[in-house]
């Protein structure tokens, strides 16, 4: 399988720029912007071409039959998000039950363009204590650009402009508003 989502990935003439630290064992890794259904296909094809073990968030509805066999074999996690339940404390549970683990959310929470990010990626990496890696996906250049990875301090609003902005807005392709509103603190 990940033979073929690796010739996939270069068929359509997508290349990766950066990559995951071998000696991260534990790391959320915070992809946007999400754009399309399409967007799953480049990751996990990027995950197939970095050569990880990357588990990913999705929401609950893609782990429904017909296909929800495929989403789980991917390394899905549905997340039910009509639920009142504290997703952040029970990914940090998940996460510290593993020596070493990846996981990928797409803080947008939705393709549509949103004007401002779900926390709960951020949170989990704090309440595990470990760094977020960012990952952005340039449309015009095909690239999957993955970042340094920095450890949340705790103050989300700052971490957003000193790490977030500078990365996420220099993305090729569709800008999304939660950008232009977390640089000009317009909440």
């Amino acid at each position: 399988m990940n033979f073929l989502l690796r010739t996939f990935f270069r068929l359509l003439g997508w290349k990766v720029i950066g990559n995951v630290d071998s000696s991260i064992n534990k790391a959320i890794l915070s992809v946007a912007p999400h754009n399309s259904w399409k967007d799953f296909l480049v990751g996990i094809s990027a995950r197939a071409e970095m050569r990880l073990d990357i588990k990913y968030l999705g929401k609950a509805e893609l782990f429904k039959p017909p296909f929800g066999f495929i989403f789980k074999a991917l390394g899905g996690t549905p997340v039910y998000r009509s639920e009142k339940m504290n997703m952040v404390d029970s990914q940090v549970a998940v996460i510290n039950s593993f020596e070493k683990i990846l996981i990928g959310i797409a803080p947008e929470g939705t393709r549509k363009n949103v004007d401002k990010l779900k926390t709960g990626f951020y949170y989990i990496a704090v309440g595990a204590n470990i760094p977020i890696i960012r990952v952005g996906f340039d449309l015009v250049k095909k690239e999957v650009i993955i970042a340094e990875p920095f450890y949340p301090s705790g103050d989300f609003a700052a971490d957003m402009k000193k790490y977030f902005i500078p990365f996420f807005e220099k993305m090729g392709g569709f800008q999304k508003n939660w950008i232009n509103n977390y640089k000009n603190d317009i909440f």
